[in-house]
């Protein structure tokens, strides 16, 4: 049986795009990348021999207009998320979009309302993290270990910006990432992943040095915090704390903790560990990720998969998006204002 071709023109071919989404897609029967545009011409010709693709564009929105592409696979950050997601839909081509989904949560909804607009699939990329144990945790869940939740523990520390003297890196300008920040975007996606929303976030933040090095090597301003605190009613009952930060050192293991009236589970992100208790038991003991039930970076495979049989949103969607931009928003609006934020975002 011979494949159905899928041609795909990618804006932005960056790191991520390198190191995960080409190693995914060209094994695959029938996948072509076919065009290729870059931040600049330089780049752009660049990655075009490098990866002997045949078409180059000097402007994203002459890409995503052009005949013989039929998906658009956008690795920038996130400030051209929004723009190029909508205008690749309107042109009929497929999406695929690179985490974290837009700026901000009305740019979420904007890109979700291209999607239901359009027949095409849309796609966002999954976090790695606490992927190879995620169906055993869901099936964990569902099968009721945990009973009731009382409480979630998220802990996402690392030394990223430790360095006071490091030039800002383009996660901590809002120009550029808008509201994503840390680990937020991630974590708040696996966590509704399992057991579902927040309704209503509280939040505090810091920022240990509020300005860097910019591009031309003048003091520039970091309008993204160095760490967050969050404290948030979950839907499904209980507590949520969420702990992120770039400036802790040897911070340990980071990992999700749930507390429930039957059980206990904690994962661990390294090395991928789930430990778990039932009521009575007096300790964590290890819950097998089994070869069987591990799940494997497919997401690239996934995408193709779901273009050809017309499925228009595998997870994790648009939708699954607009849910952690709405969280992620929810913080900053928490910690300016001093108030608690009710979720969804109006």
């Amino acid at each position: 049986m011979v494949e159905q071709p899928i041609r795909i023109g990618i804006v932005g071919l960056g790191g991520i795009v390198r190191q995960r989404h080409l190693p995914g897609l060209r094994p695959i029967p029938g996948v072509q990348i076919v065009a290729v545009c870059n931040s600049t011409p330089e780049s752009t010709q660049r990655a075009a021999q490098e990866y002997g693709i045949e078409r180059t564009f000097a402007r994203w929105q002459d890409l995503v207009a052009a005949d013989g592409v039929d998906a658009v696979l956008i690795g920038t950050p996130p400030y051209l998320h929004r723009q190029v997601s909508v205008a690749a839909l309107a042109a009929g081509k497929h999406v695929f979009c690179q985490a974290r989904m837009a700026m901000t949560a009305a740019d979420a909804r904007l890109m979700l309302a291209a999607a239901e607009r359009s027949d095409r699939t849309t796609m966002l990329c999954p976090p790695p993290q606490y992927m190879r144990g995620d169906r055993v945790m869901r099936r964990l869940i569902a099968e009721g270990y945990l009973g009731d939740l009382y409480h979630l523990n998220v802990r996402a520390y690392g030394d990223d910006y430790i360095d006071a003297k490091a030039p800002l890196h383009w996660r901590q300008n809002g120009a550029i990432s808008g509201f994503n920040t840390l680990q937020v975007g991630m974590l708040a996606e696996v966590t509704q992943r399992w057991i579902g929303d927040a309704r209503r976030v509280v939040a505090r933040t810091f920022t240990a040095t509020p300005e860097r090095p910019g591009e031309n090597g003048r003091p520039q301003k970091v309008d993204r915090p160095d760490s967050i605190t969050v404290a948030a009613d979950m839907a499904g009952g209980g507590l949520g704390s969420f702990l992120f930060s770039g400036i802790a050192r040897q911070a340990g293991l980071n990992s999700i903790e749930l507390y429930g009236s039957a059980g206990t589970l904690k994962y661990e992100l390294q090395p991928d560990r789930i430990l778990g208790a039932r009521a009575g038991e007096q300790e964590l003991r290890e819950i097998p990720i089994t070869p069987q039930a591990a799940r494997a970076w497919t997401v690239e495979a996934d995408f193709i998969a779901a273009v050809r049989a017309g499925r228009r949103d595998p997870e994790p969607s648009f939708a699954d998006g607009v849910r952690y931009m709405d969280f992620t928003e929810a913080i900053f609006r928490a910690a300016d204002s001093g108030r608690v934020v009710e979720l969804p975002l109006s």
